[in-house]
């Protein structure tokens, strides 16, 4: 299994400066040729660590999540990840070791383990590894309702967890780390798999946002009237009601990592 990460670098003076990249009022495709050095963060509270910021909150566009690509050199990490307590994260690993603590619970994530972390938790990260270690990283502030409990922390990966095929095919699954049905979660970041000649049969259309990052394969993907071609490390951001559909190309599974926003009444007022 191989999971994709920003290539980093910069292209050399031969490359046309003509690119794909899109931004619209309904949607985003930020390609992984984009994604180079010279657009990378550094955070505070981390060492030998450099973030590709390839989602935040937008005012008029996709309001509930940041999404971030997290490389961190052998030995660097951080003991106060996050300056918000009020932010839950998830975290699933492309490449490299991560040593992970939650709360003093201490884990060891490799190539596709994931980890799920309340808001107000206690974390820590360090890469132990030789190698850089790179991950996606996803924030959202948890919201809260009457009744409901707040999600526990787990670790899990990839590999451990099985993929729910939709009804009627072979070709389309989602590797569901949350149940859909557990309310404590407000959001979700899955796995979506098509395998060769899959497809999304109609035009999705629905109030929730989605960051979709391109793990592995190929795809010509719908994004409101448009239909574009996608590839590995290749980013789309839809905002609310921006129709969607999928059809995978190429002779591998084609794979993204899904970010939606669930289970929350949908607030009836605007944001002071």
């Amino acid at each position: 299994m191989s999971y994709a990460f920003p290539p980093g670098g910069l292209p050399d003076q031969s490359q046309s400066p003509e690119g794909t990249a899109i931004f619209t009022e309904s949607y985003a495709v930020i390609p992984a040729l984009t994604m180079r050095d010279i657009v990378t963060s550094y955070l505070p509270g981390w060492t030998d660590t450099r973030v590709w910021i390839i989602a935040r909150p937008l005012t008029g566009f996709a309001e509930t999540f940041a999404q971030y690509a997290v490389e961190v050199a052998p030995g660097g990490g951080s003991e106060t990840p996050d300056p918000d307590p009020l932010a839950q994260a998830i975290l699933f690993v492309a490449k490299g070791t991560m040593s992970l603590t939650i709360d003093g619970r201490a884990h060891t994530l490799t190539e596709g383990g994931y980890a799920y972390i309340p808001a107000g938790s206690a974390w820590s990260l360090t890469n132990p590894g030789a190698t850089a270690l790179q991950f996606h990283w996803v924030r959202k502030q948890w919201e809260p309702a009457p009744g409901i409990d707040k999600p526990t922390a787990f670790v899990t990966s990839d590999q451990t967890t099985a993929i729910n095929l939709m009804a009627n095919t072979d070709k389309w699954g989602t590797t569901r780390f949350v149940e859909p049905d557990d309310l404590r979660h407000d959001c979700h970041v899955n796995i979506v798999t098509f395998q060769p000649g899959g497809l999304i049969p109609f035009a999705e259309t629905h109030v929730m946002e989605h960051g979709l990052y391109v793990l592995q394969g190929t795809a010509r993907y719908l994004l409101n009237k448009d239909w574009v071609e996608v590839g590995p490390g290749d980013f789309m951001w839809l905002r609310a009601f921006c129709p969607q559909a999928c059809i995978a190309t190429g002779d591998e599974p084609f794979r993204y990592l899904l970010y939606k926003d669930v289970n929350r009444h949908p607030a009836l007022h605007l944001a002071k």
